[in-house]
């Protein structure tokens, strides 16, 4: 009985010993706190400010990004999630360039249209992250149904070239491709300050006189705009500029008598058709720039250069600076330079033949509402 009870007893102890060991293994082990838990999700939240100085908060990773601005599907796209677009403005499926390499593009909902949202289409493609103008981003009838779904919203608009840079920083921090924005931000600066340093140099009476046709013929450029700060850039005179012209909403029109008071050298569209409704008409023949046949069509490639909404402000400023003094930009070699951007910032490897459709700039961009 006593070599039993001995027995027992260090059972009991080898017991307690297991029970100590299993107790300090579990302690070991790292707790997470509900606080820390906290932290976590948090971190995956960012902060950010649009263009209306409305502060935004951010569930990261967006995987699903709706584009309701075409300008901010230019650039979703060349920061490379042009894959990740769920919805889109017409205005993003009509430029040939970029439907040809990201085809999906044209088959994608467009619930956005002047200025309004059609909340229940924009909702059947689960955003998490929608892209706006401010005349969007101010309709309470529209934002009050976003605030409501709990859909983030971003409005964008730039008025110069460091407001669209800003932009571009903001929709890459948005879209998780700070790094890839900062790279075409540093290409932006450094080609707009080449073509400054060269135009500082031509005296003012080479400085050439330039007519800037917007979409329309008679729609033009105004002061404290993204046109009017790059084509400053160029050396030019922009002959519409401190004027009182026509102004519905973020347009600007002159009237023909305006244009010919003006008499530009040169005058340059961003539409295709329009510099051959200019040569045409005799309402026009009159003018300087007519009757020297000094009437251009600018590019086409992902957006139309020069376009207050051009993703390719640095391109069209190239452009121009060459096409207005040649011998000042010699060495720049158009061809060389449009095939190279497209490659490094959109992944695009055009031939020759495409890069000569880009710089002619006719027929690139299918008419409004057309999807084929």
């Amino acid at each position: 009985m006593k070599n039993f009870t001995k027995a027992k007893s260090y059972k009991n102890i080898i017991m307690m010993l297991i029970v100590v060991i299993l107790l300090q293994a579990c302690s070991a082990q790292p707790v997470v706190q509900p606080q820390e838990q906290s932290n976590q999700d948090t971190l995956s939240l960012i902060t950010v400010t649009d263009y209306l100085g409305r502060e935004v908060l951010i569930d990261k990773p967006v995987e699903r990004i709706a584009c309701g601005y075409a300008y901010s599907g230019h650039v979703v796209t060349m920061l490379g999630r042009a894959e990740d677009i769920v919805a889109v403005v017409n205005g993003l499926q009509r430029d040939k360039v970029l439907t040809n390499q990201y085809p999906h593009i044209k088959d994608l909902p467009v619930p956005f249209s002047s200025g309004t949202i059609n909340i229940e289409e924009l909702l059947t493609t689960k955003p998490d992250v929608v892209f706006i103008q401010p005349d969007t981003a101010t309709n309470e009838s529209v934002v009050s149904k976003l605030d409501q779904l709990g859909i983030p919203y971003i409005a964008i608009a730039f008025n110069s070239i460091k407001e669209q840079i800003d932009s571009i920083s903001l929709i890459g921090k948005v879209i998780g491709r700070e790094e890839k924005a900062n790279d075409y931000i540093e290409y932006y600066r450094n080609t707009i300050e080449t073509i400054r340093s060269i135009s500082k140099t031509i005296p003012q009476e080479e400085r050439v006189r330039l007519y800037h046709s917007v979409n329309e013929a008679v729609r033009t450029d105004i002061d404290n705009t993204l046109p009017a700060d790059w084509i400053g850039a160029t050396g030019a005179i922009n002959v519409s500029l401190g004027h009182d012209l026509r102004v519905t909403g973020d347009k600007a029109f002159a009237t023909l008598e305006q244009i010919y008071l003006w008499d530009p050298d040169v005058i340059i569209a961003n539409e295709s058709g329009v510099p051959e409704y200019i040569l045409s008409n005799e309402q026009w023949a009159a003018l300087r720039a007519v009757k020297e046949k000094k009437v251009y069509q600018m590019p086409n490639g992902v957006s139309r250069w020069g376009h207050p909404g051009s993703i390719e402000t640095p391109l069209a400023a190239l452009w121009t600076a060459k096409l207005l003094y040649p011998d000042y930009f010699e060495h720049i070699d158009m061809e060389a330079e449009t095939k190279k951007y497209y490659k490094d910032f959109f992944n695009m490897e055009l031939s020759d033949e495409e890069i000569d459709e880009i710089l002619r700039g006719k027929g690139m961009r299918e008419p409004k509402n057309s999807k084929q």
